[in-house]
């Protein structure tokens, strides 16, 4: 379970002379003007900036596009790019369509890093600066991310992930991993799929705890465009897709109980593993990959269950 942690929103005023690193960012938005400038503004501030921003925005209906506009006016090295309007965003698939949108109009091909950021983030002004001295220290790290917390009663909670389930909502890869991986896999599920793969193929992965280098999330992680019931549902569909194992399945739901909505939210998700193996949802058709993933659960269970930890 997450922590409880009394932080403050690190802000800064932009950096001066920020540091120009081989880094494109892509970020896939749609309807994001309530938090949009939250995050226009922890990038600009970076001691670290990318050489270029890439924002698709996926058919709007509010002012998210006049935002972005006000940002790419000031600063050359953020991009807005306007996809037609594909209805109804398929969850998990839609998102990575719109971000493959961004990555084939990327103008700067001499980029070493690339990363997906959501349209409602906060982060301080280090914050990818940390990033790159974790990237310096280990040749063998594919994607890292900080912390993640949302902000509850006057505090910062944890959203919890383990140690090696880097954030979906800011994911910081190397290029030569994300393209050994074959990128984000474009269905629901997604950002797990990607980091299995990279253990398949002996990458390491990191999200770790620094005052410095912690998202501020300003939605409740797997809530949905309609409700985080829908979106724990939804959560459950996934790690069927994904190919979790019933057992770890059931374990994965347990273990979120604690988190609100308190016990209904883990139990959504159980129903929604479920309800899915019922109705013959597809599943991810890597059945090398499912066999792999089968099998590091069951390990992780038995070393849990002999009081090793997962």
């Amino acid at each position: 379970m997450g922590h409880e942690i009394s932080l403050n929103p690190v802000t800064a005023a932009p950096a001066e002379q920020p540091i120009l690193v081989p880094l494109v960012v892509i970020s896939p938005v749609k309807n994001e003007a309530e938090y949009i400038r939250l995050t226009l503004d922890s990038m600009v501030a970076q001691t670290y900036r990318p050489i270029e921003w890439v924002i698709v925005d996926d058919g709007s209906k509010d002012e998210t596009r006049e935002i972005v506009k006000e940002y790419t006016d000031a600063y050359p090295f953020i991009r807005l790019i306007l996809r037609e309007d594909q209805g109804s965003r398929q969850l998990g698939g839609g998102v990575v369509r719109a971000f493959n949108y961004g990555k084939d109009r990327i103008l700067n091909q001499d980029y070493a890093y690339i990363a997906k950021l959501d349209g409602d983030m906060s982060f301080g002004p280090w914050y990818l600066q940390k990033m790159f001295e974790k990237f310096g220290e280990n040749p063998r790290l594919a994607c890292v991310s900080g912390r993640v917390y949302r902000q509850e009663n006057g505090c910062f909670i944890e959203e919890f992930h383990q140690v090696e389930q880097v954030a979906g909502q800011f994911k910081l890869y190397r290029r030569t991993a994300f393209e050994e991986i074959g990128g984000f896999v474009p269905m629901l599920a997604w950002d797990g799929i990607d980091i299995h793969a990279c253990h398949m193929k002996g990458w390491d992965t990191h999200t770790f705890l620094d005052a410095d280098a912690w998202l501020w999330h300003h939605r409740i992680m797997g809530s949905s465009d309609r409700s985080i019931y829908v979106g724990r549902l939804r959560w459950g569909r996934g790690n069927w897709t994904m190919g979790y194992h019933p057992l770890y399945a059931i374990a994965a739901g347990v273990n979120r109980m604690s988190e609100k909505p308190v016990f209904i939210g883990g139990m959504l998700m159980i129903v929604g593993y479920f309800w899915s193996a019922i109705k013959r949802v597809p599943r991810y058709e890597n059945l090398a990959f499912r066999r792999w993933l089968r099998k590091r659960q069951m390990q992780r269970l038995r070393r849990f269950l002999l009081g090793k930890g997962m």
